[in-house]
């Protein structure tokens, strides 16, 4: 049903990606550049904050900071955007029907079309630090294919619980910044305690970074057991999600 859904509205769902893009860069002089000189600029400035003050003893630490953070910033924008697909989009479900999951899935897939993007910065910083291309690279779709199950997951989530609850876009913001620091985008989480790691390794977002990092800085292929675990995560939220969503679509018109 949904691959048939899909196929039908695929225009559709084109036409709002490609909305998403054109609103995200309007009225910019650089559009889609800023893509990848956004995280180049970030970037400079991280480096020196974690690098030049903490003096992390991490190797190319400036690509293990971009490599984290660009996972994470991806699954924020992509989740936050999603949350309020449907909100935003109250007058058009009033007047015409169509399958509600589209609009979190085109903020999911345009957020991804921004993700090809700035993986350029990554390739242009990775090169400036002296890490070196591998065959490894290859599996990157790969880690944002597990990563995008995940996400989609936790879009569809947000989107439809934001409806009832409206304080969560509030909270969500809280509880990414918290999500951010129990990620180890600054740090390598063998810093922390023994008896605590077990508490960061719950974290789902540590597995796909760690999976991007295996990738990047060690140039080797995640083993099959890391596979499992990112893409079994990426299924179970995405279930979770779907199934939320799909529960509580049929009362969205009451309250968009």
């Amino acid at each position: 049903m949904l691959k048939t859904g899909l196929a039908k509205y695929r225009m559709l769902l084109s036409e709002l990606v490609k909305r998403d893009i054109k609103i995200k860069y309007k009225g910019s002089i650089l559009g889609i550049v800023w893509s990848v000189l956004s995280p180049l600029l970030m970037m400079l400035v991280m480096a020196a904050v974690f690098s030049l003050i903490f003096h992390f003893d991490i190797p190319h630490y400036v690509v293990y900071l971009l490599t984290g953070q660009v996972f994470f910033s991806f699954m924020v924008e992509a989740t936050t955007l999603s949350m309020q697909s449907i909100l935003g989009n109250g007058s058009l479900l009033r007047k015409v029907y169509v399958p509600k999951y589209i609009f979190p899935l085109s903020k999911i897939i345009s957020t991804m079309v921004n993700l090809a993007f700035i993986m350029v910065a990554v390739f242009i910083v990775m090169a400036i630090d002296g890490v070196p291309f591998s065959w490894s690279l290859l599996m990157i779709p790969v880690a944002v294919f597990y990563l995008f199950l995940f996400t989609l997951g936790l879009g569809l989530l947000l989107a439809a619980a934001v409806v009832f609850f409206r304080d969560i876009a509030h909270i969500y913001g809280v509880f990414v910044t918290a999500w951010m620091y129990f990620t180890p985008i600054f740090y390598r989480v063998d810093l922390i305690p023994p008896q605590y790691q077990i508490i960061f390794k719950l974290n789902p977002m540590y597995h796909y970074v760690s999976y991007f990092r295996m990738i990047i800085l060690e140039g080797r292929v995640p083993p099959l057991e890391f596979n499992a675990v990112c893409l079994g995560i990426g299924i179970v939220m995405l279930f979770l999600g779907a199934a939320f969503f799909k529960a509580k679509q049929y009362k969205f018109l009451n309250y968009v």
